[in-house]
């Protein structure tokens, strides 16, 4: 273990990118600038993410460069072809694809549809690229009367079944997705199949907390792997056990939104001496980015940089704040964006003010991890530990 380091922070502000990719126009996300559009459109107030350094990462509209940043920055590339949330953190993790996850915005072919409406006796619903909130609304109804589930799909590799929890329970839901999943491997094997139950009445349908994703698995060697081989306890908060199938995680914390998300890092924090805490708050993306709502954007980030100040930190943590892909909210677009994502490293046992340029790849995070705990190499990325370390 380096430097006497025991303990690993890691936040992910899902979707908060730093400004579009060289090859964001590949991706029709010319342009795209999570901060930066938002802070033009919507004044950010963010004094402690300003102070450890946020703007020196890249100019923001009204939030100044730190003279004497807290933290070390940069940003980081996604060398994986996507800009989808598994596609992120396996790259994260020290997995770079070679191929993307396959997507699907004309819907699903007949030979995974009618493979799947075959394995659970009943037709389905949509099969279309849709908003999980207004698909739900415009089919919510019929859904009832039928009792077909609701399939769809977005911008990323994931196939979606919504179902009101009174008409197919919460388990029954959990079942197909099962199906679901051992139907889409091969050329169609996406990177998640979500549940997405909701209830309510027509015209006020809302999603509820028991959405559960099975993720397709990722390659042996990763980053958690390596850590529990180490027997280093990896604390999970929000979606990461979902995306990982589990692997390498110690213990599993799911998360209702962003504000739940912090209040069981803090309670994680105060409980896990040693080890990784890696949280995903998922609002950014979840709640605002998808659905362009500048102002919840706005204020959530504002909530997480009151949040910051409060962490229970030691002389012995690495806090390292970074983000999985981009979700521009003032584009027409409601997809994720193919966007750098900032990178700013800190803790008292770490040099501050340190530049740490743009990295080539998520995986440079996971490799510096790596590294901390001695877990040996993972299988992509560069480790900054040394740039950061003192003495």
């Amino acid at each position: 273990m380096s430097f006497d380091l025991q303990r690993v922070v890691w936040i992910v502000l899902d979707s908060v990118g730093i400004g579009a990719m060289p090859d964001a126009p590949a991706y029709g996300d010319a342009g795209s600038n999570t901060l930066g559009n938002l802070a033009r459109v919507r004044p950010l107030r963010l004094p402690y993410l300003s102070r450890l350094g946020l703007a020196n990462i890249e100019p923001i509209a009204g939030l100044a460069p730190s003279e004497m940043p807290g933290a070390a920055f940069g940003k980081c590339a996604l060398a994986s072809p996507g800009k989808d949330t598994t596609t992120g953190h396996w790259e994260m993790a020290g997995i770079i694809l070679q191929q993307p996850f396959p997507t699907y915005p004309q819907g699903f072919p007949p030979e995974v549809l009618v493979a799947f409406e075959h394995a659970i006796g009943r037709r389905c619903l949509g099969n279309k690229a849709a908003s999980g909130t207004e698909i739900i609304q415009e089919l919510g109804a019929e859904h009832v009367r039928t009792g077909f589930p609701i399939v769809y799909t977005s911008a990323d590799s994931v196939f979606q079944i919504a179902a009101h929890e009174s008409v197919i329970p919460v388990p029954e839901l959990y079942e197909m997705c099962e199906k679901a999943r051992a139907i889409l491997r091969g050329p169609n094997e996406v990177g998640r199949v979500i549940a997405r139950p909701f209830t309510g009445e027509p015209g006020h349908f809302v999603r509820t907390g028991n959405r559960h994703d099975y993720a397709t698995p990722p390659p042996h060697g990763m980053l958690l792997d390596q850590l529990a081989a180490a027997n280093i306890p990896v604390y999970a908060i929000g979606k990461i056990s979902d995306i990982f199938l589990g692997r390498g995680i110690t213990v599993s914390e799911k998360t209702k939104n962003n504000a739940d998300g912090m209040n069981k890092a803090m309670e994680a924090m105060g409980r896990q001496d040693r080890g990784l805490i890696f949280v995903n708050l998922v609002d950014f993306d979840q709640q605002y980015g998808h659905r362009n709502d500048t102002e919840g954007y706005a204020a959530a980030l504002e909530a997480v940089d009151s949040w910051l100040p409060s962490l229970p930190v030691r002389d012995t943590d690495l806090l390292i704040l970074t983000a999985d892909h981009g979700c521009d909210p003032t584009t027409p677009s409601t997809d994720h964006s193919r966007e750098y994502t900032p990178l700013l490293a800190y803790g008292p046992s770490t040099k501050a003010g340190v530049p740490l340029g743009i990295r080539s790849s998520l995986a440079d995070i996971g490799q510096t991890v790596a590294e901390v705990f001695g877990a040996g190499q993972i299988p992509a990325g560069t480790s900054f530990l040394r740039e950061i370390q003192k003495g």
